[in-house]
């Protein structure tokens, strides 16, 4: 019998997110056409409900990046850990937080 804490990817492992709720994330990129939309797309595959008109977004001081801020409905740490996984491998997207 073991005293050790669950890993964090056992399913015991207690999530400090209570589910549903609203979750927003951070997606940067370089300015560039199509960004917002390719986020806005992978945004909706995940939360069928997403609004788009929720979406923040921040230009860099040098104008050469877009940092772009969505707002998902979280349901389950599985869902949120595939939206990232999904952002991250975007050729457009540089950094997801």
């Amino acid at each position: 019998m073991s005293n050790l804490p669950p890993s964090p990817d056992s399913p015991q492992a207690e999530s400090l997110i209570t589910y549903p709720s609203l979750f927003p994330i951070k997606v940067m990129g370089a300015k560039v056409d199509g960004l917002v939309h390719a986020i806005t797309h992978i945004a909706l595959q995940f939360d069928p409900q997403f609004d788009a008109a929720t979406i923040e977004l921040r230009e860099s001081k040098g104008g050469k990046y877009l940092g772009v801020t969505i707002t998902i409905n979280a349901t389950s740490r599985e869902q949120l850990d595939e939206i990232y996984r999904t952002l991250s491998t975007h050729p457009m997207v540089k950094v997801v937080l």
